[in-house]
């Protein structure tokens, strides 16, 4: 998720226009200052927030030179147009740190000088982000993808079923959120199917109960759209959403909220990687260490595109902000989700496949 202008993590899905002009646009804003006094990093929105960056600047006497990306996909094809060294970190969803080394573009991070110690211990993701033996990123933010709702416009009750999505009760009254992995990965919950282990044999009942929510909701849209819809009154559920949606909005309607379903919630994960071309690790590591830092990391989480939990339990949020982000009920919360489905290049394809004759059928 995500999230606002971020679809994840993971957990993307990059408009033609946008992956279009990110392909043609170089040398993408490289601050040409000396590497001891700038930091390029290629980030996802909720790094893009003055009240994250500024701190960190000032301390180090350094200017973060930023390029806000959406999905690793887009990403990649950015590294694809860059020169080694002009990089120095990147964020990147967990399960997708793989593919950065298998393009030896990450560098292993010195774990010693990180607080593992303190992190959610289901969110380290060793088997993601421990390639070889060696640790490549450190997942520095989460959340899930579930149900948003308004909770003066629904039966509360009714959001801890994730049945409830396809039941007709509220037709009208839904959105569904356009990103494939998540909403597939909700439904097999729903039906009793682990994410990780869908095979194509799964995907008929699965696109069954797809089209079902996808009659029951009034539309279909990437982040901005669905959670407008939500935020404006249009819907009163939405259908992929989570604490990414609701809890920055809470100010101004205390009536959004977000639930995790008896059967979970699709867990999304964002990590931290160095590049291994980095022409100013030490400057690099310090930002990853600030980050997640328990100051870096309240920031992070409450970032002005879009909150979610922060990986380090030790992070210094205020008693609001912790309420918001359900920060008690986080180890509940956690037993019962379930990662992205990671499916393989012709299972995803086919997935692909299954959701667009769902969303354009009439």
């Amino acid at each position: 998720m995500a999230r606002l202008t971020k679809t994840t993590s993971g957990k993307g899905v990059i408009a033609a226009a946008i992956t279009a002009a990110l392909l043609g646009t170089a040398p993408f804003g490289i601050n040409t200052a000396s590497a001891e006094d700038t930091l390029n990093a290629l980030i996802w929105c909720d790094h893009n927030d003055p009240n994250l960056l500024k701190p960190f600047e000032d301390a180090n006497k350094v200017k973060v030179n930023i390029k806000e990306f959406e999905g690793t996909g887009a990403g990649m094809a950015i590294l694809d147009q860059s020169k080694p060294g002009d990089w120095d970190v990147m964020v990147i969803d967990s399960v997708d740190v793989h593919r950065g080394v298998e393009k030896n573009l990450f560098e292993p991070l010195p774990e010693a000088e990180l607080p593992f110690a303190d992190m959610f211990p289901e969110v380290k993701m060793d088997d993601a982000t421990i390639i070889g033996g060696k640790r490549y990123s450190i997942t520095e933010k989460f959340g899930y993808n579930t149900i948003s709702f308004n909770s003066s416009k629904v039966d509360v009750k009714d959001m801890t079923k994730m049945s409830i999505l396809w039941d007709p009760k509220y037709k009208g009254r839904m959105a569904l959120y356009d990103y494939y992995l998540p909403v597939i990965g909700m439904v097999a919950m729903g039906i009793g199917k682990k994410t990780s282990e869908l095979t194509e044999a799964d995907l008929p009942a699965i696109k069954e109960k797809v089209a079902l929510i996808k009659a029951n909701s009034k539309l279909t849209g990437e982040v901005a759209a669905s959670q407008t819809a939500l935020a404006t009154g249009e819907v009163d559920i939405l259908v992929g959403g989570g604490e990414w949606v609701t809890a920055g909005l809470h100010k101004d309607n205390a009536a959004l909220d977000f639930t995790i379903p008896d059967e979970g919630g699709v867990l999304w994960a964002q990590s931290l990687a160095m590049f291994a071309a980095s022409k100013n690790k030490p400057l690099a590591l310090k930002f990853i260490q600030y980050v997640m830092s328990p100051e870096g990391q309240a920031r992070l989480a409450t970032s002005s595109c879009y909150w979610g939990m922060p990986s380090n339990r030790k992070a210094a949020l205020n008693d609001d902000q912790k309420k918001l982000l359900r920060f008690a009920e986080q180890p509940a919360y956690l037993k019962r989700a379930q990662r992205y489905p990671a499916p393989s290049a012709d299972l995803d394809k086919k997935m692909q496949d299954m959701w667009t004759s769902v969303l354009q059928a009439k």
